[in-house]
């Protein structure tokens, strides 16, 4: 049985208002409700259609915000089985049917051969691991053009020269990004 310790409301869309639980876990940080409204606003309320990764699951409240928002697919990479038992918990009672769940390492996941490609992609991994700069290099192939990277950091990240930082932003001890890959020509 999975001790759950905190919940968080989606602030947007079909399911604005309704609480999901997460557990208790040292990495688990829930993105605050200030953040997730300045980056929804920066996507668009309207996520009709598009393909969305939250590759560092967690608590699921930016993949669930995506899906309430009606993003037409969001798949959720999450490692921890107790996370991925509280986010199943969370889907079935939100009935979020374009959601998928994948228990697995992100890294794995992200250099699968047969990977899909995806509109907006969600990075959130823990701080202490310092991913980011492996994980924006694998992520340029399971990118549809014109694709959006969420990126969220407890510093201020610059990215290498193949991204454009779009927007960018700073809450409390987090600090968050909005990436484009820059086309070729």
């Amino acid at each position: 049985m999975v001790l759950v310790q905190g919940k968080v409301r989606i602030i947007g869309g079909e399911w604005r208002s309704r609480v999901i639980s997460f557990p208790s876990c040292a990495d688990l940080r829930p993105t605050p409700d200030r953040v997730r409204e300045t980056l929804f606003n920066w996507l668009g309320q309207d996520l009709n259609e598009a393909i969305c990764l939250d590759l560092f699951a967690g608590s699921g409240v930016l993949g669930f915000e995506a899906a309430s928002r009606r993003a037409e697919q969001v798949v959720m990479v999450e490692s921890d089985f107790n996370i991925i038992q509280t986010l199943r918990n969370s889907k079935e009672k939100l009935r979020a049917t374009q959601v998928q769940l994948i228990q697995g390492n992100a890294l794995e996941f992200i250099k699968t051969a047969d990977l899909k490609r995806f509109n907006i992609i969600f990075l959130d991994p823990p701080y202490r691991l310092g991913l980011l700069p492996k994980l924006l290099s694998l992520l340029s192939s399971r990118l549809i053009e014109g694709a959006w990277v969420y990126i969220e950091t407890s510093d201020v990240f610059m990215p290498d020269k193949d991204w454009i930082v779009w927007r960018s932003g700073q809450a409390g001890k987090v600090c968050y990004q909005l990436l484009k890959r820059k086309t070729n020509g």
